[in-house]
């Protein structure tokens, strides 16, 4: 008995523990039985109350089968979690007030909309669904990239050179020196230059701003480059004319055509003939067409309006083309940049004719005695002649402008009476609507350092 009794003593305290466990086990087990049926019930009764009407005896089964397999899951899980020493609060905690569990039709449409759902950094990515689904937000349109200006250089036949025409100064042939095979002029200067050097290069330059739309009024500036001069260097790179075009936001276009190569020489070339500007300017529309992408343009560019800019030694083939041109009604304005060197008979006669047109000369005391002697020609003649800069320019405005000691001939072109004189020109035109041509906003090169 004593050791039955030992036995028994021993006993009670361990079977008293594993009945506890028992019990509890059970007891959790119950209870996630409890509440998985009920979870998948109450979503049927309430459908079934808004329904008004007896379940579909297919889609029961279906639900209960789904219900069943959710139950089997839960007591499984609810084994697994129990024997592995958590709690099932551990596990599953109690929902809070206004909270339930997801039904199995509710749980498979959250596991679809979890795959279009933001994934948190570290959570592991599900398989991808068979199919996309289009975004909701709205789409930016296509827009095409920004057409950039286009500068380029072309090659003429009724450019400038190569000219074997005569010199009407003399009337004499402009090739005037021969060495063997090599034809030459000598200058004024008394100093040669060949012809296959000097005078071969028939290429235009033509710039086309970014914001230049041939269905606005519009203007094309030919500029007449001075001694010593090239297109890329001189005109382009270091004078700045094509982005002065451009930055003066004016509806306007470039052409410049190249004279003399580098050399201490104003010959005017196919300029001094009869005809000479208006052929030009008929091929440059062409041209100008084909390089806009629109071949049925060129009739809009040859009956455009012409401003024409003489620099320095450009003072010659800018006053034969008033004279002999050929289309001297269709230059709106004339501007001179320190080039009054002669020929005032001609730019007096073209001012006076043209009272519909304007007339700019800016001068340092390089061409002063000259510029003073044409305002002289003009006044006799009853043309008013205004000695600033400061108002726009309108039909019939003359204006001359002498510019200080500190500014040089050199740089002329980028700083006459203001920092680029010829966007400064072309800003006064569109400030003017009477001299029909539009300006539109300034473009992002304005803006540029220079």
């Amino acid at each position: 008995m004593t050791w039955g009794h030992g036995w028994m003593v021993g006993a009670v305290p361990k079977l008293r523990a594993d009945i506890r466990a028992d019990r509890t086990t059970s007891g959790l087990r119950g209870r996630a039985l409890r509440l998985a049926l009920i979870s998948a019930l109450v979503p049927l009764l309430l459908t079934l109350v808004q329904c008004g009407k007896a379940p579909d005896p297919a889609a029961l089964a279906a639900n209960s089968q789904a219900n069943v397999q959710v139950v089997n899951q839960t007591v499984a899980k609810t084994n697994r979690q129990v024997t592995s020493g958590d709690t099932f609060e551990d596990r599953f905690p109690a929902p809070q007030f206004g909270e339930r569990f997801p039904s199995a039709s509710e749980g498979f449409l959250q596991r679809q909309m979890s795959d279009f759902s933001p994934k948190r950094a570290g959570q592991q990515q599900p398989e991808q669904a068979p199919y996309k689904v289009a975004s909701l937000a709205p789409q930016a349109p296509y827009q095409r990239p920004p057409r950039e200006d286009m500068t380029t250089l072309v090659s003429m036949k009724s450019s400038a050179f190569p000219y074997f025409g005569n010199n009407p100064a003399s009337d004499a042939p402009f090739l005037n020196i021969s060495k063997g095979d090599r034809r030459g002029h000598r200058s004024y200067s008394g100093r040669v230059f060949w012809q296959d050097e000097t005078y071969n290069d028939n290429r235009v330059l033509m710039h086309v701003p970014e914001h230049f739309d041939l269905r606005k009024p519009g203007v094309i500036v030919v500029f007449f480059h001075g001694n010593g001069a090239t297109l890329e260097r001189d005109v382009r790179d270091r004078q700045l004319v094509p982005q002065q075009v451009t930055d003066s936001g004016a509806n306007a276009i470039l052409l410049a055509p190249q004279m003399a190569v580098d050399a201490a020489d104003s010959s005017a070339g196919k300029f001094w003939q009869a005809g000479g500007l208006k052929r030009f300017m008929e091929e440059s529309a062409n041209h100008l067409a084909r390089l806009t992408g629109d071949p049925n343009s060129a009739r809009a560019f040859a009956n455009m309006p012409i401003v024409i800019v003489g620099y320095s030694g450009g003072f010659l083939p800018t006053a034969w083309s008033l004279e002999v041109g050929g289309i001297s009604d269709r230059v709106r304005g004339v501007v001179l940049l320190d080039a009054v060197y002669g020929e005032m008979d001609k730019f007096a006669s073209w001012i006076e004719s043209h009272r519909s047109g304007f007339f700019v000369s800016s001068y340092t005391h390089y061409t002063a005695r000259r510029d003073r002697e044409l305002m002289s020609m003009l006044r006799q003649k009853g043309i008013s002649v205004s000695e600033d800069m400061d108002g726009p320019l309108r039909p019939g405005s003359v204006v001359f402008v002498e510019t200080g000691d500190g500014i040089t001939h050199r740089d002329y072109v980028t700083r006459a009476w203001t920092r680029d004189p010829l966007k400064d020109v072309l800003v006064k035109m569109s400030a003017t609507p009477s001299l029909a041509l539009t300006r539109v906003a300034a473009t992002a090169s304005s803006a540029s350092s220079r």
